[in-house]
């Protein structure tokens, strides 16, 4: 993609400004013109440089996602041996796969309040640590219960790294491409998940009581590089603010921004946003005390916050990943090795479209993207149950194409849209005072979805079968739609600052550009 779009636009802009001085060559001196050249050349240099390092600040924290991402994905083939080695009930398979996410959403409550305690960057340091621990207790486990409490401690690790990561992006990207770069987690998710199948495709064929220990070992990788990556990185301006440490945040905000007006402009946004010199008359009980009973303003961002996050999993996502090849088995497909090539697809699938979503985020907007995938969404998984219900007429040859199709179809959707979309949203909508507890809540909200639909799948599709639950997420998906247009706001090309005064007035939310002076009065308030 190359540096968040420096390649082509950056030689389109040194071509427009040379033919813009030579328009003017007439009218200047020829060593005027060459050193107005120079400086321009100067300018576009730093901004090549300034986008290309907020990319590979967003890439290296987007590793924490990805161990997200593997875990899911891995564990869907690594449980088929786990139970097999271990000798396992369904039950406690539930338990096993859906503890992760209810875990998690700890991990993402506590993740807020040490966030603003610790900072943004050491928070996902945290993390990483603590998901190693985990992971390494489950490759080595020698029963349920150990491999129970080292879920647990990578469910907490994650929950720290979830939550954070997105809200370190969007505090430290410019408003022209935040929804690309806060779109880098999701996309790290996908690849994690899709990395996660294809290791369960190469270790199967180990020895049963070996294949399951590698998958989950591989899973330690990306939260060892992250490790080290977090001593290059830089802390967020906004946290820095809030800390009264103004001229470190300004030499953050320089990195970062093309050029120093504009960071001195977004440094005093921050500062007004912030309550500069007031935040003792804000302590962390007053906080969560304002969350626990919102103004009006509040409330609704906290609808549309925690409400996106909630239908990004209740649609059925976690299902499909953890248990695609329960699906595909139920669809008539047989032997493991055809059902995790299987699910090798769908997580091909879900990586390939997020890669779309990061280029139309910013052009198109958020909510056109919404709009698109949970329409699609619900016919895909509408589709998913009409094709597992007619494995019951007879018709078993077509089942198994058609049911690949159309879960591939609703995962490429969902990774156009809902799958990023919701962390976007959540990490650019709330105030600054309130940013890093109301996005742990949002997170907090997304893992108890996620955490209910996972350990609840193979008992609720015992009961009204496979086919039946996919109906259920298509009208939890139709549902979506109606949630977008009515509570999701456009934020595409507004700063995190002026986001704030969108809430304000919901009606103007197709309005103009919003000026410093609603920030002021959102504040204020």
């Amino acid at each position: 993609m190359g540096s968040a779009g420096t390649g082509e636009n950056g030689r389109a802009d040194s071509q427009k400004g040379v033919n813009e001085y030579k328009k003017m060559g007439s009218e200047i001196e020829d060593g005027d013109f060459e050193d107005d050249l120079v400086h321009y050349q100067q300018q576009l240099e730093r901004r090549k440089s300034t986008r290309r390092y907020v990319f590979a600040c967003a890439v290296f924290v987007s590793l924490n996602t990805a161990v997200l991402g593997y875990d899911g994905g891995v564990m869907s083939g690594a449980i088929i041996f786990i139970q097999e080695d271990l000798r396992i009930s369904d039950v406690q398979i539930e338990v096993l796969i859906g503890s992760l996410s209810v875990i998690s959403l700890f991990g993402s409550i506590a993740g807020g309040r040490t966030s603003d305690i610790i900072g943004r960057k050491w928070t996902m340091a945290l993390a990483a640590v603590v998901f190693q621990v985990g992971m390494a207790v489950m490759t080595f486990a020698d029963s349920f219960r150990v491999l129970m409490i080292g879920r647990l401690l990578a469910g907490v690790g994650m929950g720290f790294g979830g939550m954070i990561t997105s809200l370190y992006i969007a505090e430290i990207s410019p408003a022209i491409s935040r929804g690309t770069l806060t779109s880098f987690p999701e996309i790290f998710v996908n690849l994690g998940i899709l990395l996660g199948y294809i290791s369960n495709y190469v270790f199967a064929g180990l020895s049963v009581h070996i294949n399951w220990r590698v998958m989950l070992g591989v899973g330690i990788l990306p939260s060892v590089i992250i490790s080290f990556a977090l001593f290059v990185i830089p802390e967020s301006p906004r946290w820095l603010v809030m800390q009264n440490r103004v001229d470190e945040a300004r030499l953050v905000l320089l990195k970062t921004h093309e050029d120093e007006k504009e960071a001195e402009e977004r440094l005093a946004e921050i500062q007004l946003a912030a309550g500069a010199g007031n935040n003792a008359k804000y302590g962390e009980k007053a906080v969560w005390r304002e969350l626990l009973c919102p103004s009006p303003i509040l409330r609704r961002m906290l609808i549309t916050g925690v409400g996106i996050q909630c239908f990004q999993q209740i649609t059925g996502i976690d299902a499909i990943v953890y248990y695609s090849p329960e699906i595909f088995k139920d669809a008539g497909m047989k032997g493991n090795s055809n059902l995790l090539a299987a699910t090798v697809a769908v997580g091909v699938t879900k990586t390939a479209f997020v890669l779309v979503a990061i280029f139309l985020i910013d052009k198109l907007g958020r909510k056109p993207l919404l709009y698109i995938c949970t329409i699609g969404m619900t016919v895909c998984l509408f589709s998913v149950g009409v094709s597992l219900s007619l494995l019951k007429e007879g018709a078993a040859g077509v089942v198994p194409l058609l049911a690949i199709l159309s879960v591939c179809s609703s995962v490429a959707f969902f990774s156009v849209g809902i799958g990023p979309i919701s962390w976007v949203l959540s990490s650019e909508i709330f105030p600054l005072r309130y940013r890093a507890q109301a996005s742990a809540l949002g997170a907090a909200g997304n893992r108890v979805c996620s955490g209910l639909i996972s350990m609840s799948f193979l008992s609720v599709s015992r009961a009204i079968t496979v086919a039946g639950t996919f109906f259920l997420f298509a009208a939890m998906s139709a549902a979506s739609v109606a949630f977008v247009y009515a509570l999701v706001p456009e934020t595409k090309g507004r700063s995190l600052e002026q986001i704030e005064s969108l809430f304000q007035n919901p009606h103007d939310w197709k309005g103009s550009h919003l000026e410093m002076e609603d920030v002021e009065h959102l504040v204020q308030k």
